[in-house]
């Protein structure tokens, strides 16, 4: 009899053990579409934007089937013999101007509490009704140093580097199908050492000294997303973004999208509202919120060393989706009423 009742309780737990396994097999696969639907999404909307753009440039004013070699031919010549001024208004004048831009308009609403269309989409809904101004004074001031003197620097750095492997800043643009593709592989690299790196300055010893400056925002604004040590910043905010154009000697044109896209992209992850028709930044505002969850960009990584276990069973998840109505996903897929309630 007892022999029975354990034969019948390996099975149960060989059972146990196999059906987890399919289900982790199961959810990465699924974590790797969801990656490969937002990577490709990107790129189609990005390639449908530029045909469409090139499309009315030639239909409307006049354009040559040539207009972005031309206008690039132009620019090149205007810059003849400087190309160190050309790739830093590429690789960091534009980038920055995106970045303050988008975020001056998103500190607009967090710190006016206006217009109330925009803040119905909180994500924390009894958080940063409005910010701290002292909070984000000390955020505006190291955002700006990191930017100065962390960025400018290794924007140097890179130029050389890329310069060393060969021209950056040539005469002759990349095709627009070439250029997709480096976006879609430097999308592969950012994945892959944010995820670890990120990770890592969450090692207690690392943590306490480097990242702990980040997670003061337990719900994040916009800006917050490069309010990091310098440490960090080079580590882990730029060197995912950098990597990419150095490996493949990208032209500055693909290197300029990718910065702006990067910061437009860690900008939304950060920003703290579920907006219609935009990326979902649950993921990583839990990651603020629980502190061990959710380290990556789109989720692989995570789903493959299980550290978004926690963050599967909450409502976040649930809501963790492109918003296509106009109705907030906190009234249409509300938290459970806690207990009394």
């Amino acid at each position: 009899m007892k022999k029975t009742a354990g034969s019948e309780t390996g099975r149960a737990e060989r059972s146990s053990a196999s059906s987890g396994q399919q289900e982790g097999a199961g959810g990465l696969w699924d974590s790797v579409k969801k990656a490969a639907f937002v990577i490709g999404s990107g790129i189609l909307f990005l390639a449908a934007f530029g045909n469409s753009l090139t499309w009315h440039l030639q239909k409307f004013w006049g354009a040559s089937g040539d207009f972005w070699q031309n206008l690039w031919t132009k620019v090149y010549l205007a810059f003849e013999g400087h190309d160190v001024a050309l790739f830093f208004l590429g690789t960091m004048l534009a980038p920055t101007l995106v970045f303050w831009v988008l975020n001056g308009l998103l500190l607009l609403v967090d710190t006016s509490g206006k217009p109330s269309f925009i803040t119905r989409y909180r994500i924390q809904e009894d958080k940063n009704s409005p910010v701290d101004p002292a909070k984000l004074r000390q955020v505006v001031k190291t955002v700006l140093f990191n930017q100065v003197f962390i960025s400018g620097p290794m924007v140097v750095v890179v130029y050389f580097l890329m310069s060393w492997m060969g021209d950056p800043c040539g005469p002759e643009l990349p095709t627009f199908h070439w250029g997709l593709m480096e976006l879609a592989v430097f999308s592969i690299l950012e994945e892959i050492l944010f995820y670890y790196s990120h990770r890592l300055f969450h090692h207690p010893s690392l943590y306490k000294h480097y990242h702990k400056q980040h997670h003061e925002w337990t719900a994040p604004i916009g800006v917050v997303c490069i309010y990091a040590h310098p440490l960090e910043h080079v580590i882990s905010n730029m060197l995912p973004v950098v990597i990419g154009p150095v490996l493949l000697g990208s032209h500055i044109t693909t290197t300029c999208v990718w910065y702006c896209l990067a910061l437009v992209s860690t900008t939304i992850s950060h920003c703290g509202y579920h907006l219609p028709f935009l990326p979902s930044p649950e993921f990583h505002d839990f990651h603020h919120l629980r502190f061990n969850q959710c380290y990556g960009v789109f989720g692989v990584l995570d789903r493959l060393h299980g550290t978004d276990s926690k963050f599967r069973q909450t409502k976040q998840y649930e809501r963790h989706t492109l918003l296509t109505s106009l109705t907030p996903l906190t009234q249409s897929i509300p938290d459970t009423p806690k207990k009394g309630q």
